[in-house]
């Protein structure tokens, strides 16, 4: 468990802030684009259920990934 897991796991107020936080942050308007285009994507390619992502790069590309890859990353394409 690396070190900002282990704080919220040892912190549940801070743990329910920031969930509260991420909440607020998902529903705003490009993150919701973002994450429909990615599921759009997925179904597209008939991907759904195999264990792949579709996964941003920093120029804007799409690409397939593992999903522990892709998720473990945060967007540090």
């Amino acid at each position: 468990m690396r070190s900002t897991a282990r704080y919220y796991a040892r912190n549940p107020e801070a743990r329910k802030k920031r969930l509260i936080q991420q909440t607020e942050y998902e529903k705003q308007p490009h993150r919701r684009k973002n994450r429909s285009k990615l599921a759009m994507l997925n179904r597209k390619i008939g991907r759904v259920g195999d264990g792949k992502d579709v996964s941003h790069r920093k120029d804007g590309s799409v690409f397939l990934e593992k999903q522990s890859k892709n998720r473990a990353r945060k967007g540090k394409a």
